[in-house]
């Protein structure tokens, strides 16, 4: 619902200065983590992310800030269809058969996972060019790399004060014995 708010209210160039957060605002995954995803434009700043909330920003050039979006601009009809296109789509009208997608005649149910296929394709390829999933995926391993390291020199020290520990102990058994050098 709040997306569909968002885009009607960029259609209509009513402010969007307050449109990107607004729609960044995504559900939580069950860790609990908060997830932003914001689009920034020129040189405006990206908000840090804090604690366990992960922001991801994507850059768009300042000529796109008061744009409608890039897949809000077209609009398919087919008077922008291509002639050739419209002619392919008539030969495909009444086909049956093998690859045809269609419940008559053998094999007709063939076709319906190349065109589920196609229809990905087409989609994906209309998509807009922000993949927040993926720069979410590369902030989540950015943070377990931190998270990594800081585990790593946690251990040497446990390791080192373990080491002494029991260096110690062996110096208040044995009291003529020389302490070794850590």
């Amino acid at each position: 619902m709040r997306r569909s708010a968002t885009l009607i209210l960029a259609a209509l160039g009513l402010g969007t200065g307050w449109l990107a957060p607004l729609a960044a605002q995504d559900a939580a995954p069950a860790s609990g983590e908060r997830i932003n995803t914001i689009i920034v434009y020129g040189d405006d700043p990206c908000p840090a992310s804090a604690g366990i909330e992960i922001t991801v920003c994507a850059r768009k050039a300042e000529a796109e800030r008061f744009r409608i979006p890039a897949p809000l601009r077209e609009t398919p009809s087919s008077k922008s269809e291509a002639w050739a296109q419209r002619v392919l789509a008539y030969e495909t009208v009444g086909r049956e058969g093998i690859q045809s997608c269609s419940p008559v005649g053998p094999g007709g149910v063939l076709g319906c996972t190349q065109k589920l296929i196609n229809a990905a394709y087409a989609e994906k390829k209309a998509a807009t060019d922000v993949n927040f999933a993926k720069m979410i995926e590369d902030e989540r391993a950015k943070r377990a790399a931190v998270t990594d390291a800081e585990a790593a020199a946690t251990q040497a020290r446990v390791e080192q004060a373990e080491k002494d520990y029991e260096a110690r102990q062996r110096a208040a058994a044995d009291p003529g014995a020389v302490p070794a050098k850590p």
